[in-house]
C-alpha cells in the first residue's frame, strides 16, 4: 500500500481544492454584452445599469414590482381541458407543459393578481415568457376572462401586462378562439364603466397584439419592447423592402401614435399609479352587473378537477 498516493497527496489535494464559484453569479447583457452581478441585476429590476436594456422579468417579479409593498392576493386559473387535440410535434403537448411547469413553478402562461397600488385596489393579468414563450391558449383565455370578472365584482381597474410570442399552436383554433374571448373580456371591464390599462412589454406579437394587448384606454409600453404581429423578418420577405430603423419598437410605436408612453421600468410603478388616479378619480363607481349572458362555453369537456395537472417549455407560436 503506497501511503503517500493513498493518503497524502489526496489530503493535499483537499487543502489546495479551489472553492466552487456558483455559476449564477453573473449575468451578460444581451444587448451591450457587459457582465452584471445578479444583485446589482435584481435590485435594478433586470435593467442593464451599462446600457439601460430592459431584460424579461416573470409575472411575479412583475406583481410584486407593481403593488403596494409587494403584498397581492393571487385568483386561481379556471380549471380546463389540458391537451384537448392531443397533440404532439418533436414532443407530446403534455410534455411540453409538465416542463413549463416544472420550470415556472405556473399552471400556465398568466397569473392574475389583485391588491393595491396607491392605494387603489387594481386586478392585474401579468404574463409569464419563460411559459412556453407566453403563448396564449384556452387557459390564457379563460385567465383573460377571469381577471375582468375580478375586475368588474371588485369594481376596480384592470391592468394586464402582455409578454407573449402569440397563439399556442398546440391547441389549434382552440387558441384562436382567445382572441375574441380576450376581447369580450376587455369589453366586459368597459362597459362597467372600469379602466382598462395595457403595459406592453417584450414580445407583444402574434395574436394576443391581435386582440386585447391593443384595447388598452392607455397603453404604456417599456422601452425596447417589440410590438407588433407578424415578426420583422417575416414582413420584409414578404413586402421585399427594408424596414426602418427601430420597426415594431416601443419608441417606434410611441413616434407612430401607437402607445401612449414608453416608460422606464423603475418609473412604471408611479406612473401607473398616477394614471389610475386621472381615470379613477374621474370614474363613477362601476355597478356590478351580471356576468351570466356573456359566459362563452369551450366546445369540449372540462375535467371535473385542477388546472394543467402538467405544464410546457418554450414552444412555437403562431
Amino acid at each position: 500500500m503506497n501511503w503517500i498516493s493513498n493518503y497524502v497527496r489526496p489530503k493535499i489535494r483537499a487543502l489546495v481544492k479551489k472553492t466552487e464559484v456558483p455559476d449564477n453569479l453573473w449575468e451578460k447583457c444581451p444587448d451591450c454584452g457587459q457582465m452584471v452581478f445578479h444583485r446589482e441585476l435584481e435590485s435594478a429590476l433586470r435593467v442593464c445599469p451599462h446600457c439601460a436594456y430592459h431584460m424579461r422579468i416573470g409575472a411575479k417579479a412583475r406583481l410584486a414590482m407593481l403593488f403596494d409593498d409587494g403584498k397581492y392576493s393571487r385568483a386561481e386559473l379556471p380549471a380546463i381541458a389540458h391537451d384537448p387535440l392531443k397533440f404532439r410535434d418533436r414532443k407530446r403537448y403534455s410534455e411540453r407543459l409538465r416542463e413549463a411547469l416544472s420550470k415556472t413553478g405556473e399552471q400556465d402562461a398568466i397569473v392574475i393578481a389583485h391588491g393595491d397600488m396607491g392605494g387603489y385596489p387594481t386586478v392585474v393579468a401579468a404574463f409569464n415568457f419563460s411559459f412556453m414563450g407566453g403563448s396564449m391558449g384556452v387557459a390564457v383565455g379563460e385567465g383573460i376572462l377571469a381577471a375582468a370578472r375580478l375586475a368588474v365584482e371588485q369594481a376596480a381597474p384592470l391592468i394586464v401586462v402582455p409578454s407573449s410570442g402569440g397563439a399556442r399552436m398546440q391547441e389549434g383554433i382552440l387558441s384562436l378562439m382567445q382572441m375574441p374571448r380576450s376581447v369580450i373580456a376587455v369589453e366586459m371591464v368597459k362597459e362597467a364603466g372600469l379602466p382598462y390599462i395595457v403595459l406592453l412589454t417584450d414580445p407583444t406579437t402574434g395574436g394576443v397584439s391581435a386582440s386585447f394587448a391593443m384595447l388598452g384606454d392607455i397603453a404604456v409600453a417599456e422601452p425596447g419592447a417589440v410590438i407588433g404581429f407578424a415578426g420583422a423578418r417575416v414582413i420584409e420577405e414578404t413586402i421585399r423592402e427594408t424596414l426602418p430603423d427601430g420597426f415594431q419598437r416601443a419608441e417606434y410605436l410611441l413616434e407612430h401614435g401607437m402607445v401612449d408612453m414608453v416608460v422606464e421600468r423603475g418609473e412604471l410603478r408611479e406612473t401607473l399609479i398616477r394614471v389610475l388616479s386621472l381615470l379613477r378619480d374621474k370614474t363613477p363607481t362601476a355597478e356590478v352587473v351580471s356576468l351570466n349572458a356573456v359566459d362563452i362555453e369551450i366546445p369540449y369537456d372540462k375535467p371535473t378537477s385542477g388546472h394543467h395537472p402538467d405544464p410546457g417549455d418554450d414552444a412555437e407560436t403562431e
